[in-house]
């Protein structure tokens, strides 16, 4: 009987172990109190897609950046209903609306300085700044320490026309660093007047209007370096730099 006592037992430490390992397989870190403030973006803003560039490799650094553990957007709950006014604006008009990047850990932030140090790295260069010097990053505040996509209320985005089901042309990429990115490059975006140049065409600027003018509507303002670059007025935490990472909530 002792024997048979033994070998149940010393079977069911096994299972128990098993069990642990597998759940430690599993395990994943522990809920920040910081993400209650925050929401899954699309859902509250269902239409919207998602091209979450810094999950991938398709961004200026050639890599997936630190905290974008999942291709998601994340936005605090008052710039996503704002966005979410946006979005059905602009469904009314034929589009939808393509988010780039949302929410930003300030360990993503920390990423691009380090990789803006790195004065050898220029694996990407050619595709996002091929007009400018990397040792001048710093200088023209195309990296910087801080970002406010790290307050939970910053968005980049474009338009995707539904009838074409083609993104729209706003003639340049995004994270373009170049003055091709500024929103007055070919006009003036407080009146909408087009400036006839040899960097954008009419129509591409009006294209960047369409985008400007609805989220300005609905409470967001613009960045004067970034087309695609907005940020709620009211922002609930201009003071704080969150750094949680971006994953599904």
């Amino acid at each position: 009987m002792k024997k048979i006592f033994f070998a149940f037992l010393a079977a069911s430490l096994l299972l128990t172990s098993c069990d642990n390992n597998e759940s430690k397989d599993e395990l994943r870190p522990a809920p920040d109190p910081d993400t209650h403030y925050f929401v899954n973006l699309t859902d509250v803003v269902p239409d919207a897609i998602l091209e979450i560039r810094y999950f991938g490799t398709y961004n200026f650094v050639g890599s997936r950046i630190d905290g974008y553990l999942q291709p998601t957007a994340l936005m605090v709950r008052q710039a996503a209903d704002s966005l979410r006014a946006v979005s059905e604006d602009l469904k009314a008009q034929g589009y939808r609306l393509k988010i780039y990047d949302a929410y930003r850990p300030q360990r993503a932030v920390d990423h691009f300085v380090r990789w803006g140090k790195a004065l050898d790295d220029t694996a990407m260069k050619q595709y996002f700044y091929p007009n400018v010097d990397k040792s001048r990053l710093f200088e023209l505040e195309y990296i910087m320490e801080k970002s406010g996509h790290t307050r939970g209320s910053t968005v980049d985005l474009t338009l995707f026309d539904m009838r074409t089901e083609k993104e729209v042309d706003m003639g340049g990429t995004f994270d373009w660093f170049g003055t091709e990115s500024h929103p007055d490059c070919g006009g003036n975006p407080e009146t909408g007047e087009y400036r006839p140049n040899d960097t954008i065409t009419a129509e591409q600027f009006a294209n960047r209007m369409i985008l400007r003018n609805a989220m300005l509507r609905h409470g967001f303002k613009p960045l004067s370096s970034e087309w695609w670059h907005f940020t709620l007025k009211d922002e609930p935490f201009p003071d704080t730099y969150f750094d949680i990472p971006v994953t599904a909530l």
